[in-house]
């Protein structure tokens, strides 16, 4: 018979675990706390380098740092600089044609060495092209070539072996995100920009206005304040939202008048349908304006227990009209 093995003692096997993964989280937190006093004349040099660039960053990195190079190219583009990741081993097939002498390189290389790397720098001194480069290697070939160069170096790796990149990479990966950070506020990016470049991510979804989803014109049920309850009626169910809103002369809102209302009204009495809107309606109805969230919206129906709302210009002027299920069908809600 095998001999059994003796029962082992799971708390003790899990303490050097979880000792190596505090130790790899403290030394890459080091490593991103020390790029603050790094962030200097060079780092604003390398921004105005990019605010400047008629064409677009090219983003470079051979290894790890090459797949750090796709996330900040990727960070770049969606936040309003124009960028895209250059793979350096395939450059020289060919792939170099995808440089114009209006864009800015950002070549990623933790030695400063990288073969792949170093391979572009002539190429680059030919076109005339700015040289960002982010490295440990200050005296590093790709420093010295460098128009500016981004200090990323770290004492060491979070890798007891002080081998694989893990908190040079993080550290890298910082600096690209400061830098994507410092171009996004100088170029006074918005939600809205935002948005515009992810049109297929839920955070767009709910960073979209009132306006792109109300009913407008014709679309919208109205009516004035005398209109007889039996015309009311009509508008209500002839456009389709459940209520319509009750104006004045000048198109502001008066009220809404709701099936909830059409219950009250009719409450036991008689010739109903011949009072005017005025006495059958909700007033100061909740509206909102059209440059508001569409989740704002969805806040409010849920909060009052709505399906619809006015939707309403500064001056309180009847604009367009919102409902829940249009919200539903564009994936807000």
């Amino acid at each position: 018979m095998r001999a059994m093995s003796p029962p082992t003692d799971t708390a003790s096997a899990d303490t050097p675990l979880e000792t190596s993964a505090r130790r790899a989280l403290s030394i890459e937190a080091e490593a991103v706390k020390s790029l603050l006093s790094k962030i200097d004349s060079r780092f604003a040099r390398a921004c105005r380098l990019c605010l400047g660039c008629e064409g677009r960053v090219v983003v470079t990195g051979m290894g790890k740092s090459g797949h750090i190079a796709r996330k900040i190219a990727a960070t770049l583009a969606s936040t309003g600089t124009p960028a895209f990741f250059l793979h350096p081993a395939e450059a020289g097939h060919g792939d170099l044609g995808m440089i114009t002498r209006t864009d800015v390189v950002l070549a990623l290389s933790n030695s400063g060495e990288t073969p792949e790397v170093v391979f572009l720098v002539p190429h680059l001194k030919r076109l005339g092209v700015p040289l960002i480069v982010m490295t440990g290697g200050l005296t590093s070939t790709l420093a010295k070539a460098a128009t500016v160069v981004l200090d990323v170096s770290v004492p060491g790796e979070a890798c007891s072996l002080n081998l694989a990149p893990t908190a040079s990479t993080t550290a890298t990966l910082a600096m690209g995100d400061a830098l994507a950070v410092a171009l996004l506020d100088a170029r006074g990016f918005t939600d809205q920009d935002f948005a515009r470049r992810h049109p297929s991510g839920s955070l767009a979804r709910q960073l979209q206005r009132v306006d792109e989803f109300m009913r407008t014109g014709d679309a919208v049920p109205r009516v004035h304040a005398d209109t007889p309850l039996r015309e009311g009626l009509k508008e209500v169910s002839g456009k389709g939202l459940g209520m319509t809103v009750v104006v004045d002369d000048d198109n502001r809102i008066l009220g809404v008048f709701t099936d909830g209302d059409l219950r009250r009204a009719v409450g036991g009495r008689d010739g109903v349908r011949a009072l005017p809107m005025r006495e059958v309606m909700t007033p100061n109805p909740k509206r909102i304006g059209p440059q508001a969230l569409a989740v704002e919206a969805v806040r409010l129906m849920e909060q009052y227990k709505i399906t619809a709302l006015p939707v309403a210009d500064a001056d309180g002027k009847l604009v367009g009209a919102l409902n829940i299920h249009d919200l539903f069908r564009a994936g807000v809600v």
